[in-house]
């Protein structure tokens, strides 16, 4: 009989949360959420198990440290069976450049799937964080700065031909491509996407909800049976 631990139904969660915590010094947690001695210690426990969660999370960049640990599919085995490979995306802020960080207070930090494509229009080119230069005469002899660039880094997710992607790189690195165009091509992709999540979300019904709340019951039911025999 395996032990009680394993036999938990998030127990492959907590282990990739253990394999987490070895690998980060308290220091380094503190250098990265800013905590201090006043802090509860609930803050410094809380990161490893929010890096494992975050795998949900739609719209995003993997950026630094900051901004989550690998994220694996394994911590997840009954909703990813078999396939520890998947990849994860973490939020990035749509403004942050070198240093920002995304604000849930602050709703022009970041894209959202229930965003309006006119509201995503106006995030993009408004709030967008550029690696453009400050002028058409400068863009044009220096081009842009592709490792700050936030259309740039939504993009790579985003855009499925990777030959366009890569003409883009090339183009606006060597300043033939302004700002404002390729701000325009992420702009269509990300509506359309948004758009093609709306209306699958509409679709869904209570019934749909019941279905699944109810299948969501029954295997983890099973699961709890299986360790227990």
């Amino acid at each position: 009989m395996r032990s009680s631990s394993a036999c938990l139904p998030s127990s492959a969660f907590y282990e990739n949360m253990v394999k987490v915590v070895k690998c980060l010094t308290f220091n380094t947690v503190v250098g990265i959420f800013g905590l201090t001695q006043e802090d509860h210690i609930g803050k410094i426990s809380f990161p490893p198990v929010q890096f494992r969660k975050n795998c949900f999370i739609l719209i995003s960049y993997i950026n630094s440290l900051s901004a989550g640990s690998p994220i694996f599919p394994s911590s997840f085995p009954h909703l990813f069976p078999g396939k520890d490979q998947l990849r994860c995306l973490i939020p990035c802020a749509i403004d942050q450049g070198e240093t920002g960080k995304m604000s849930a207070s602050d709703p022009n930090s970041a894209i959202y799937v229930t965003d309006s494509s006119k509201g995503i229009k106006n995030k993009a080119n408004r709030y967008a964080f550029s690696g453009g230069q400050d002028s058409i005469e400068n863009h044009r002899k220096y081009g842009a700065n592709l490792e700050v660039d936030i259309p740039v880094r939504y993009l790579n997710f985003f855009l499925e031909d990777d030959a366009e992607l890569e003409h883009i790189k090339k183009e606006y690195g060597a300043g033939r491509m302004l700002t404002g165009e390729v701000k325009k091509r992420l702009i269509e992709i990300l509506s359309e996407l948004v758009e093609r999540h709306r209306k699958a979300r509409a679709a869904v019904t209570d019934e749909v909800c019941t279905e699944l709340e109810s299948f969501s019951a029954t295997r983890l039911l099973f699961r709890t049976l299986h360790c227990l025999s």
